[in-house]
């Protein structure tokens, strides 16, 4: 049997990645997450899945968790999510340091083989180059979210320095899914083009991004868990397809088929970077497959949505 650790498996990319481990019978997957932001429907209900309401960031909370199970390795994704919500809360993002140094400082006490890192293609700030390698790291972000992610980053690569645990860290790049909030762009487009509804674009809408659908994201992470790919290395996890938000929302709407107007709000004063789109040589090469392209990805969250209603 293999103990894997989740935090923040409430949440859109980790209860997917549960989800998928908990498909193989020897997985126990425990699932640690205080539901600040996460939601306890998203948690796979399975007899291989033991859910714990706990705060990461709070040392009581968390040391219990590591005294009762064996874990074999720990995937660190709790975190205070969303540039709205990162921004109107910087001293709660500030405190994700906390959970950081408590996982790492108990993993490594506890035989854990392995840490996986949550981190954020957020870390790149402003671009300098694209695509954006793993190996250029500019920290040039104000915002406390990408700051934490930085400071994560290099607890992570310390921790192996000082004390010999390894470590993978993943940059993702915008992931979206069934399972994420309908405050992030993607499903908050389609839900808006659904419903024909005015869909409201931050400035001209010309800043770019990619967006990868979580299975990609996912099946990349369990494949480097199962192999000695990354090892105490990182590597981002997105789509290399960049895509103006404006060109976004009209495909949303030409998939949907949908009367929604676009309409374009004042810029955000920060938090809203120009360019984003990773170098995925090593994320492509470990999938071994071809990703699901963004028309692919919206028709797959426009049936979901469909069904549940």
């Amino acid at each position: 049997m293999t103990t894997i650790l989740i935090t923040g498996g409430a949440g859109n990319v980790a209860s997917a990645l549960a989800n998928k481990l908990a498909e193989d019978s020897n997985n126990h997957i425990v699932i640690v997450d205080n539901l600040s932001t996460g939601n306890l429907e998203k948690v796979p209900q399975k007899n291989n899945v033991t859910f714990i309401k706990a705060d990461v960031n709070n040392y009581n909370d968390v040391v219990p968790i590591f005294g009762r199970y064996n874990f074999d390795f720990v995937f660190h994704y709790a975190a205070v999510v969303g540039v709205k919500r990162t921004l109107e809360n910087p001293i709660m993002v500030l405190n994700d340091i906390e959970g950081i140094k408590n996982i790492l400082s108990l993993s490594k006490n506890s035989g854990v083989k392995r840490v996986f890192y949550s981190s954020s293609s957020e870390v790149y700030g402003e671009p300098f180059e694209i695509p954006q390698n793993e190996k250029t790291t500019p920290l040039n972000s104000r915002l406390p979210y990408a700051i934490v992610k930085n400071v994560g980053e290099a607890f992570f690569k310390s921790y192996y320095q000082e004390y010999g645990l390894e470590y993978t860290i993943f940059r993702f790049f915008n992931t979206y899914g069934p399972n994420q909030s309908e405050d992030f762009v993607v499903p908050r487009f389609i839900k808006l083009a659904l419903n024909n509804e005015p869909i409201t674009l931050y400035g001209d809408g010309l800043q770019t991004r990619s967006f990868c659908y979580v299975t990609d994201n996912i099946d990349t992470c369990i494949k480097v868990m199962k192999s000695q790919n990354c090892v105490n290395d990182v590597i981002n996890v997105g789509s290399d397809k960049e895509i103006t938000i404006l060109e976004l929302a009209q495909t949303i709407i030409r998939v949907t088929n949908s009367k929604s107007d676009i309409i374009n709000l004042p810029a955000l004063e920060e938090g809203d970077m120009t360019r984003r789109c990773p170098d995925t040589t090593k994320m492509k090469t470990i999938l071994g497959r071809e990703l699901v392209s963004l028309e692919d990805g919206i028709k797959k969250l426009v049936a979901h949505y469909e069904n549940r209603s």
